[in-house]
């Protein structure tokens, strides 16, 4: 069964919210002393929404993109200004239900794979409606 997604309010102008954002980066292996120095803030709308009225935030259901780190109840920035390549994540339309999976084209038949290996593959047959809504571009999920 495909995930089941929740489509929030799409912003065509989107608020600023401005975060500080520091110069250092942060190893993920041994600590190293922290610097004192902060950069200008730092808008996350301009960071993660390259074309705002083409995009969207929608809200994973489900773990069938468990494997790409999508998880239940992450959101999604999908952006429908992007042409979906093979191997994008896409946002897409299955007869009339929304899913998100990685697309696929096998000799030009295409078909969405999920990234759990307890879904089968969504291929799609001639007598189905399918239409690609926007490519995945960034993933938010909660660490705890």
């Amino acid at each position: 069964m495909p995930a089941a997604l929740e489509v929030l309010n799409p912003a065509a102008d989107p608020p600023t919210l401005a975060i500080a954002f520091a110069l250092a980066r942060v190893p993920a292996g041994f600590p190293s002393p922290a610097d004192d120095h902060l950069e200008a803030p730092l808008d996350l709308n301009e960071h993660l929404i390259k074309h705002p009225a083409a995009t969207f935030i929608v809200r994973a259901s489900g773990d069938s993109m468990r494997d790409a780190g999508i998880h239940d109840g992450d959101l999604l920035i999908v952006d429908r200004s992007l042409s979906p390549r093979n191997g994008s994540i896409v946002v897409a339309c299955v007869d009339g239900e929304l899913t998100v999976k990685r697309l696929q084209k096998c000799g030009g038949r295409p078909y969405l794979t999920p990234e759990n290996p307890a879904y089968p593959a969504l291929w799609i047959d001639a007598g189905s409606t399918f239409e690609v809504w926007g490519v995945v571009t960034n993933c938010i999920h909660r660490l705890h």
